[in-house]
């Protein structure tokens, strides 16, 4: 079969495809929880709480840890500089692929067909499987499933983050840090 359509890798980049740039943000943002330098408050405010670690974390992750040198709700992190350059630079890859449109942004019919294919070959696991699913793991089935695998996989930061539809904080959000902990392990745990 000629003319496979290849996507990037990166599940950011997967997320900006099937779900734009707030879920490109929100796979950053759990990324950097998932690696215990980021928590959230019930108010959704998110902080940095440690520094970002040197292996293997994306450019977008990075940029998000920048941008919340102050607390902010997704919303407010959307709208801070060092973000919306790093999402910038990662559209530019799927841009030149044709697999972003630009007169309508959004996904090209070639690169649904190659999301949908990648989501039947990476289906979400019942909860039995999810305790050992790596870090890579999770970041990748939120970035191919959305809402429903980022309850699944981290119910209580994906609650506190306020992450979920529309939500996210817009009200200024207080400099202070409340003490949190680290990811409860995300495996199904409380409703979002």
């Amino acid at each position: 079969m000629g003319g496979t359509t290849t996507i990037p890798a990166e599940p950011q980049a997967i997320a900006l495809l099937r779900g734009g740039a707030r879920a490109a943000v929100t796979v950053a943002v759990l990324e950097l929880h998932l690696r215990g330098v980021v928590e959230a408050d019930r108010t959704g405010a998110m902080r940095t709480c440690g520094p970002v670690p040197r292996a293997s974390v994306s450019p977008l992750a990075r940029a998000v840890h920048a941008a919340l040198h102050r607390p902010a709700g997704i919303r407010q992190l959307l709208q801070r500089r060092p973000v919306r350059e790093a999402l910038g630079e990662l559209r530019a890859e799927p841009g030149t692929a044709g697999l972003l449109r630009t007169v309508l942004p959004g996904p090209t019919f070639r690169a649904r067909r190659a999301l949908r294919d990648l989501r039947g070959g990476h289906p979400l696991p019942g909860p039995a499987h999810r305790s050992g699913l790596s870090v890579d793991d999770k970041l990748l089935l939120v970035a191919l499933h959305g809402d429903r695998a980022l309850t699944a996989l981290a119910a209580r930061f994906t609650r506190d983050a306020d992450l979920l539809g529309r939500g996210g904080t817009t009200r200024d959000v207080p400099r202070h840090s409340s003490g949190g902990g680290a990811d409860e392990g995300g495996l199904g745990r409380g409703a979002a």
